[in-house]
């Protein structure tokens, strides 16, 4: 009973057109038109996926906002803690008792996180590390209200990152305090992907998605092993698909998207998936291709968006979810841990609000109906992100989102038969 009122006073907690950190569109219920039910969608069979629950981890831990838990390369021991309002903790997860964690980075005086989309958003290691002693870091600043991914310098031991080694590598203005949903992070090919969201407010009023001079509502992909050839601190690949093409920025890997709350790479078929926060009604799940443009604000999940324009073709989603089902998508990780066989090549997936988990498996290209797979109610699940051993972690906001909320980390396994 306690779990179901908390559950519905988060419901209650979510501000006008601010759902969590990557988004804002709770005020879509009040203006949203009648529901288009989804187009046929021919789903694949596959083996069933089976069910999980929620185990606590690190339950003495104070945390603020935990928005990530990533692993560093080479250390499987320790978790790497990501507070919006921008620290980064060390914990070891096995350490149930552990009351408190070591600061790997605090950089609180250069974030903004006075809107409730805003703060320091995503961070990752590279791939080549320790080697390549670096961390970058996705957060949001102010004075003027912008985006900024960073590079920083890791310690010899690799503890700490230092704050005075920052160097600034993108900057993107924000119009307005929501939408900045982003993740950053490297593929198999050694670039880093960005996403970033549409610049806020609703409905992307200046159709920054489907313009091409904008980082807004795109992901990019970027060479940060060497400089530009202008003295950018990052190069271009030249097989981006916009290379060269007049008005479009060439770090562009795809657009048309809304305003992306985390995406991962499976680790297996190098495919790229992301959740696609919606606006009135759905919430999407794509897979991101190079040079698709995914819709928004001409489309909506597989529906046409009143109001919007962009020229196609356009990139359909793999499956979307209605706003009574939820209403803000929390992207997540392909399970290929060893832990649970019958979950590998499961794509898991949460919403923010109503705390529900789904699987999916890619079949012969197409996708299996969606399942729901696991839920915790009062937990406002923020992220799911993947260990080393393939094993996810949800990070989560307690009881709401106001400023200073609390947070908790939890292990997703394998439920009782």
């Amino acid at each position: 009973m306690l779990a179901a009122i908390v559950a519905a006073t988060a419901l209650a907690l979510i501000p006008q057109d601010s759902v969590k950190p990557n988004d804002g569109a709770a005020g879509a219920r009040k203006r949203a038109a009648p529901a288009e039910e989804t187009p046929a969608q021919e789903f694949a069979k596959g083996d069933a996926i089976p069910k999980l629950r929620f185990e606590r981890i690190l339950p003495e831990l104070p945390l603020v906002r935990p928005v990530q838990a990533i692993q560093q390369p080479g250390d499987a021991a320790s978790l790497f803690i990501l507070e919006q309002p921008g620290r980064i903790l060390i914990a070891d997860p096995s350490k149930r008792d552990t009351k408190e964690a070591a600061v790997f980075l605090d950089i609180r005086e250069r974030v903004n996180d006075g809107g409730n989309e805003e703060g320091l958003l995503s961070i990752a290691f590279h791939p080549d590390f320790p080697r390549k002693r670096e961390l970058y870091c996705y957060y949001t600043a102010s004075k003027p209200r912008r985006s900024i991914l960073s590079r920083f310098t890791v310690s010899e031991d690799g503890r700490s990152a230092d704050p005075a080694s920052e160097q600034v590598l993108l900057v993107q203005p924000q119009p307005y305090s929501n939408h900045n949903g982003g993740t950053v992070l490297f593929g198999p090919d050694g670039y880093l992907y960005l996403s970033l969201g549409d610049g806020g407010a609703a409905n992307d009023p200046h159709h920054y998605a489907q313009s091409m001079d904008t980082f807004l509502g795109k992901v990019l992909r970027i060479d940060v092993a060497k400089a530009g050839e202008a003295g950018d601190p990052y190069a271009v690949p030249a097989d981006n698909p916009f290379v060269g093409k007049e008005g479009a920025k060439p770090e562009i890997w795809a657009y048309g998207t809304r305003n992306i709350w985390r995406m991962a790479f499976d680790p297996k078929t190098g495919d790229l998936w992301a959740g696609d926060v919606g606006q009135n009604i759905w919430e999407e799940v794509s897979l991101i291709r190079k040079g698709a443009n995914y819709g928004w604000n001409a489309r909506e999940g597989f529906h046409e968006f009143k109001g919007g324009k962009g020229e196609g073709p356009f990139e359909e989603p793999v499956v979307e979810y209605h706003h009574r089902e939820g209403m803000s998508i929390t992207g997540g990780q392909v399970y290929r841990g060893t832990a649970i066989p019958a979950l590998d090549g499961v794509y898991i997936y949460a919403d923010f609000v109503s705390s529900n988990v789904w699987g999916i498996r890619m079949v012969d290209g197409k996708p299996t109906k969606p399942a729901i797979i696991a839920q915790k109610r009062g937990e406002l699940i923020a992220s799911i992100d993947a260990m080393h051993d393939g094993s996810l972690v949800v990070s989560a906001f307690t009881g709401g989102q106001e400023k200073g909320n609390p947070g908790t980390l939890w292990k997703l396994v394998e439920a009782p038969k």
